[in-house]
């Protein structure tokens, strides 16, 4: 019985928590543009370049390993 006196108020407080948290990303402003960031995904932009080819050299401290 004494492990529910402390479990009871541990979880009403952390829900409380949850719920506070909830309403701050709603008065700041978080949840205001949820399909922004979707449609920016599809968008095609021309400014991003291909990353550069990293294949590992012995130049770069790694040795070379011989295919048999």
């Amino acid at each position: 019985m004494s492990l529910l006196a402390w479990l009871v108020p541990v979880a009403l407080g952390m829900g409380l928590a949850g719920l506070l948290a909830f309403l701050w990303s709603m008065k700041s402003g978080q949840l205001e543009d949820l399909d922004g960031a979707a449609e920016r995904v599809l968008l095609h932009d021309t400014d991003d370049a291909p990353l550069p080819d990293r294949t590992p050299r012995a130049a770069d401290g790694i040795a070379k390993t011989r295919s048999k």
